[in-house]
């Protein structure tokens, strides 16, 4: 019997366009031109975390990217009244909590949903009931996933950065480790009926590998596929990035589902 392998998606993170814009003022290079870009390279979504700093996207360009995308808008968002409440207004197809802190440079470690309490159900559900798809940024963690499928969420996003981490300082056993507990969280969430993505410090070898995982679904690449647009385009980019996914695809050894 043919195993049939589900696909995989490519959201495109256009954060980074705007830090750009934002280090000298004024309004280029413009993110939704980005977006624009990336859907025509072959991007299945896009992704853009509204910071409560404003640091790069600004809820002038979220307005904009509802407005002119015709691919899924993936909010990327700390979960907050405010942020809970531009959601609702804005209503993309879906919505990522994720931890934010004022001092970080990027997103550290995944979301506490079992720390999240009642409040995080709530807004959960709230946003749920909006028709809007919610997904937790998570760590490869037992507990926290059961907990995100408890609450009712849709979709858990596995925090990759770890693995990333360990690889790049070639620190093997541990990178290992690492990604022994993705596979299990990926499996363990799949199981739980929770749709599974991943992102965060990705480029082409670690999507090949992680694309290679049946469970995972998506992945969500920001700023990998920006800095290297810098030097190929943001086009070709985005091709040796689903070239990458492809051959991780591949390695499952069955044709994937249309």
């Amino acid at each position: 019997m043919t195993r049939i392998v589900p696909p995989i998606r490519l959201g495109v993170n256009v954060d980074h366009v705007a830090t750009v814009r934002n280090a000298r003022g004024g309004a280029l290079p413009d993110p939704v031109r980005a977006a624009q870009l990336a859907c025509a390279a072959g991007a299945d979504g896009i992704t853009a975390h509204l910071r409560e700093d404003r640091r790069h996207i600004r809820d002038a360009d979220m307005r904009r990217l509802r407005e002119v995308l015709t691919v899924p808008l993936n909010f990327e968002m700390a979960a907050t009244d405010e942020m809970v409440a531009l959601a609702l207004e804005l209503k993309p197809h879906a919505c990522c909590l994720v931890p934010e802190r004022r001092e970080e440079r990027t997103t550290e470690g995944g979301l506490d949903v079992l720390g999240g309490g009642i409040d995080l159900a709530r807004k959960v559900e709230k946003l749920g009931h909006a028709g809007i798809r919610v997904s937790l940024f998570v760590a490869p963690d037992e507990d926290q996933i059961a907990r995100a499928a408890d609450i009712g969420a849709a979709v858990v996003e596995l925090h990759t950065g770890a693995w990333c981490d360990f690889l790049t300082a070639g620190e093997v056993s541990a990178a290992e480790s690492e990604f022994t507990r993705l596979r299990r969280a990926a499996v363990q969430g799949s199981e739980l009926g929770l749709e599974i993505h991943a992102g965060h410090g990705l480029d082409y070898a670690t999507a090949e590998t992680i694309a290679a995982l049946a469970s995972v679904r998506e992945l969500n690449i920001g700023h990998f596929l920006i800095g290297e647009a810098i030097f190929t385009g943001l086009e070709e980019s985005i091709r040796h990035m689903r070239e990458a996914m492809a051959r991780g695809r591949a390695r499952l050894g069955a044709p994937q589902a249309a």
